[in-house]
């Protein structure tokens, strides 16, 4: 099975931290960097005694909502263009002079040039747009925002986060419209939802359906630079996703956004990614705030507890995370001076808690540290010497 998001860039999909590895292989498009986007319905039920509106006027209700903040980003740069002498000319027709057996060298000459496209939702009025990092990598191409009313925008690249595959851009102007954020925390299995974008980068607002088939997913993958880059609690969707539409917003129904698309499965029946609203409205808090993205920080090295593991070391407890050292001498359990460190957390701890959430296969201490910013102040639950230990931990900023 495959998964494409816009580059042609191997991935692997993984299970949740610790799980098994799933047979599947991502791809994202670097010719093609195309666009799509994602509609869900929501969680909870109305409290109306009134009845509820069936469902094909609440994705009329939500599409005609959601549409006009969903964008697309055009991606150019200087591309060399061979620009044909009149020999080069001659050569093909059978005509050159006596004596030449090949046009002479022509010097190529720089053009700018459309070389993909993505998308993207507004979540501002003052022009803030959120996409995937993977749709604007390109640190040496110009982006441009076309709008769904058809106009033309420059836009500036604001910030870059490749470890949770997250982009901000700005454009001038004001009164856009813009879409809010739902709790991502609280979708459920089965909800509606409806993908709109501009599908195979051509076809502007297509609309699809499906359900949320799956959570806390996580994708781990070749960023194409020699490194891996690893997204952790992902929705997993089966409404059909195109390419083209890789930074796209998923909404639910009350037109909120609960996620934003980066990947889909290509040999298989309609399975996608996005990543949680909740990362993508932190994020943009911190540029707002800081002009920057930033990650929080704890400082432990941790396996988390398998039913194997559980057995081998003879625990009593059933999940958690194991606090324990590398196979290098180097990498020490708890990183000296590190948050974990002044919080008291020591080797051979078991984090059973953080911030009142178990650790488990699918929700990994690595995810729940994500979903917290540099400065939180969070409280444990710890597993030492048959005990449970309460402690708390100000949490630091990943350099």
């Amino acid at each position: 099975m495959q998964i494409q998001r816009d580059s042609f860039i191997g991935l692997t999909l993984l299970s949740a931290l610790g799980g098994a590895i799933l047979g599947v292989l991502i791809f994202i498009a670097a010719s093609h960097v195309y666009d799509f986007a994602f509609i869900g319905s929501g969680s909870s039920n109305p409290t109306s005694t009134q009845a509820t509106p069936p469902l094909e006027t609440r994705v009329e209700t939500a599409v005609q909502k959601v549409q006009p903040s969903v964008v697309s980003i055009l991606i150019s740069k200087d591309v060399p263009t061979y620009v044909n002498s009149p020999e080069f000319n001659q050569f093909f027709n059978g005509t050159l002079p006596f004596g030449m057996s090949a046009p002479p060298q022509t010097p190529p000459v720089m053009q700018k040039a459309q070389v993909g496209g993505g998308s993207g939702f507004l979540i501002s009025s003052g022009g803030l747009i959120a996409t995937n990092q993977h749709v604007v990598s390109d640190t040496t191409a110009d982006y441009t925002v076309l709008t769904s009313d058809g106009k033309s925008y420059p836009a500036k690249v604001l910030a870059r986060d490749p470890s949770l595959d997250l982009a901000y851009l700005k454009i001038d102007g004001q009164n856009f419209p813009s879409l809010s954020f739902g709790n991502s925390d609280g979708i459920k299995l089965g909800q509606t939802v409806l993908a709109v974008g501009n599908a195979l980068d051509e076809f502007r607002n297509t609309v699809t359906m499906g359900i949320v088939s799956g959570l806390n997913r996580t994708l781990a993958a070749d960023n194409g630079t020699g490194g891996t880059e690893v997204i952790e609690g992902a929705i997993q969707t089966d409404a059909a996703i195109n390419p083209g539409s890789s930074g796209g917003p998923l909404v639910n129904l009350n037109g909120q956004v609960i996620g934003i698309n980066t990947a889909m499965a290509v040999d298989s029946q309609s399975i996608g990614f996005a990543l949680p609203s909740n990362l993508v409205k932190m994020g943009a808090d911190q540029v707002n705030k800081n002009g920057k993205i930033t990650h929080a920080f704890l400082g432990v090295r941790y396996q988390t507890l398998t039913s194997d593991l559980i057995q081998k070391n003879k625990l009593t407890v059933t999940h958690g995370a194991l606090v324990a050292r590398g196979t290098n001498a180097n990498e020490p359990a708890v990183l000296p001076g590190s948050p974990a460190e002044k919080a008291g957390i020591k080797e051979n701890d078991i984090i059973l808690q953080f911030d009142g959430k178990d650790i488990s296969d699918n929700s990994s201490l690595s995810i729940q540290i994500t979903r917290h910013a540099p400065g939180d102040i969070v409280p444990l639950k710890i597993w030492r010497d048959g005990k449970e230990i309460d402690l708390q931990v100000t949490l630091g900023e990943l350099k």
